[in-house]
């Protein structure tokens, strides 16, 4: 059971890799003022690549597609926790899928492609960090509920939370 075993060098090397993809998401969301920051995207991403790995362990009694699965539902669940309703505007759907995306950078680090997981976090905080930069460059992406989400100084922005 050396997957799981403290003393295994690939056991630090999950837990690393799925801290500093969770850290680097989380980064991005904490320092905008956001739902979901470092703490929560570390376990999020943490938590999800141990469930998805010790399901691949457990292939002799039980389906890891179902662990997976399971997973999946659940984060839906998390995800939304954190989508309000405010003065008729939905705030906290772009929080609500970096949970979700958090998950499947977790499920790949459980899977033990750690390449691609962090692939997927240089990605999803390129997008967060790059639409943002779209929006406040071009007026016209900030149209309908965009053009009301207030950022951390109360003044009106293109962001959502």
């Amino acid at each position: 059971m050396d997957w799981i075993e403290p003393l295994s060098p690939i056991f630090w090397l999950r837990i690393g890799v799925a801290v500093l993809c969770g850290g680097v998401v989380g980064l991005e969301r904490q320092v905008r003022g956001k739902p979901a920051g470092i703490r929560t995207s570390i376990l999020v991403c943490l938590g999800t690549a141990m469930y998805i790995h010790i399901g691949m362990r457990i292939q002799g009694t039980g389906d890891p597609t179902r662990v997976l699965g399971q997973v999946v539902t659940g984060i839906g669940f998390l995800g939304a926790g954190v989508i309000l309703t405010r003065d008729g505007l939905v705030h906290g759907v772009t929080s609500a899928s970096v949970v979700w995306m958090l998950a499947g950078i977790g499920a790949a680090i459980g899977l033990d492609a750690f390449g691609a997981a962090l692939a997927l976090s240089a990605v999803t905080v390129a997008v967060l960090v790059g639409v943002e930069l779209l929006e406040r460059a071009f007026l016209s992406l900030r149209r309908g509920v965009h053009a009301h989400a207030p950022t951390r100084n109360g003044s009106s922005s293109s962001t959502e939370a």
